[in-house]
């Protein structure tokens, strides 16, 4: 006799839901955050990922996109005075981005926005990292 493989299938379902919802109520945060700025949600999170100096495949890669579509929200940026686009210091073929003073300054709030309400705002540090060690181990996986 099998076992019906149902209740497994029936919990991947409900945990397939719940990592939906949450990205879908993190869209809406940043979106709402991002506008309260006068900037796009892909604008935002292109700022929330520039941690430092980087590669325009750096970012791409860290806003979870296609080069072709970071260029576009950095050209966007760069007009605003946000960010600019520099020699690279060991690769002559490539521009390494960096923020402007006044994109650090714009960033410095743009964090403070998203830590208020953050919808894993109930969860404690610890979970928050338990949480990012399983969502890891599932992606790794595929």
């Amino acid at each position: 006799m099998t076992t019906s493989p149902e209740p497994r299938t029936s919990a991947e379902r409900q945990l397939c839901g719940l990592v939906n919802g949450l990205a879908q109520q993190i869209t809406e945060h940043v979106r709402e955050r991002a506008a309260a700025l006068g900037l796009t949600a892909a604008q935002a999170t292109a700022l929330r990922e520039m941690t430092g100096p980087m590669t325009m495949r750096e970012l791409a890669e860290r806003m979870s996109c296609e080069p072709s579509n970071a260029t576009f929200v950095v050209d966007k940026l760069e007009k605003q005075g946000l960010v600019e686009r520099c020699p690279h210091p060991t690769d002559r073929r490539a521009k390494q981005l960096l923020l402007t003073a006044e994109g650090t300054s714009l960033r410095d709030r743009l964090l403070g926005l998203l830590a208020q309400d953050s919808p894993l705002a109930g969860l404690s540090p610890q979970q928050q990292r338990t949480l990012q060690g399983l969502l890891e181990q599932a992606i790794t996986r595929s």
